[in-house]
C-alpha cells in the first residue's frame, strides 16, 4: 500500500510540474485569460439555449444562435491554444533611444523654464543679442505749477 501511494504521489508531482508553465502563463497573460473567458461565456450561452429548446441535437443542427455561440467558443479556444503553444511575448521595455530622446527633451524644457540665465542665452542665440542702451531725454523737464489754496 505504501508503494502504491508513493507511486501516485510521484505521478501527481510530475503532473503538477508539467502543468506549471501553463498555469503560470494563465496567471500572467491577460489575452489568454480573455480568450478562455470568452470561450466559456459562448459555450455557456450555447448550452443554456440548447438545454431550453426541444432537444440539444435539434438545437445544434437548427438553431442559428447556438451555432454562432459554438463557433465563437471554438474560435476563442483556438486562439487560447495558439497563445499557449507560441513562446510568451515579452513586454517591450520602452525603446532605448526614443526614451533617451524624450528624457533629454523634457530635461531641456525644464532647464530653460527654470533658469533665467539659460533662457536669456537661448533667446540671444535664436533672435540675436539685445543691445543695451541708455535712454536720455532731449527735453528738459518742466516744473509742476504750484498749487494754490483758496
Amino acid at each position: 500500500m505504501a508503494k502504491r501511494n508513493k507511486n501516485a504521489h510521484d505521478k501527481a508531482k510530475e503532473a503538477a510540474e508539467a502543468a506549471r508553465p501553463y498555469v503560470q502563463r494563465l496567471v500572467e497573460d491577460d489575452e489568454l485569460r480573455d480568450n478562455l473567458r470568452d470561450a466559456y461565456d459562448a459555450a455557456r450561452g450555447a448550452y443554456d439555449r440548447a438545454a431550453g429548446s426541444k432537444g440539444p441535437a435539434k438545437a445544434v443542427l437548427e438553431d442559428r444562435k447556438v451555432q454562432d455561440n459554438l463557433r465563437s467558443a471554438a474560435d476563442s479556444l483556438k486562439a487560447a491554444s495558439e497563445a499557449l503553444r507560441e513562446p510568451r511575448k515579452r513586454a517591450k521595455r520602452g525603446g532605448g533611444f526614443g526614451r533617451l530622446l524624450l528624457v533629454a527633451f523634457v530635461a531641456a524644457v525644464l532647464a530653460v523654464a527654470l533658469s533665467e540665465d539659460l533662457r536669456r542665452a537661448l533667446l540671444d542665440r535664436l533672435f540675436g543679442a539685445e543691445e543695451e542702451f541708455e535712454y536720455t531725454s532731449t527735453t528738459t523737464p518742466t516744473e509742476p505749477a504750484a498749487e494754490t489754496t483758496g
